[in-house]
């Protein structure tokens, strides 16, 4: 019943898009922010920020929304492609902290491959499986 009334509620209104989501992201965050390090402003700007979002979602001026979510686009864009490149670094993170006490790691000076090599061997002879480089390195 009361998911009927939603649904009714929001015909003919803008809902949810990546500007507001963005927009939430970022009140919640401020307001985090606001309550760890006691800023008023911060929590006043959370404020704003949630309201605004909330009036795009009710919005029934959809044009207008939407032209506002396409100028958004390509900063959306950025920004997505900035958490990407968090989240690959992370992830080639996570083999060297699982490896981190058997084996070391060290990055080929002409191609930039990361090779892996055994620890507590001493001074080895590493070779670069792409470019055939040689190095020396005390392991």
């Amino acid at each position: 019943m009361f998911r009927q009334k939603l649904q009714q509620f929001m015909i003919g209104r803008y809902g949810v898009d990546q500007l507001g989501i963005f927009l939430t992201v970022t009140a919640l965050i401020c307001s985090l922010l606001a309550s760890l390090l006691g800023l008023g402003i911060l929590s006043v700007l959370a404020t704003v920020l949630l309201v605004y979002s909330i009036f795009r979602m009710y919005s029934r001026n959809t044009t207008a929304r939407y032209q506002e979510n396409q100028k958004f686009m390509p900063y959306w864009r950025k920004i997505s492609r900035f958490f990407l490149k968090i989240k690959h670094w992370f992830q080639q993170l996570q083999p060297k902290w699982r490896d981190r006490k058997t084996h070391r790691y060290f990055t080929c000076p002409t191609c930039q491959q990361t090779l892996r090599v055994p620890k507590g061997k001493g001074k080895i002879k590493i070779s670069c499986p792409k470019c055939k480089t040689e190095l020396i390195r005390k392991t």
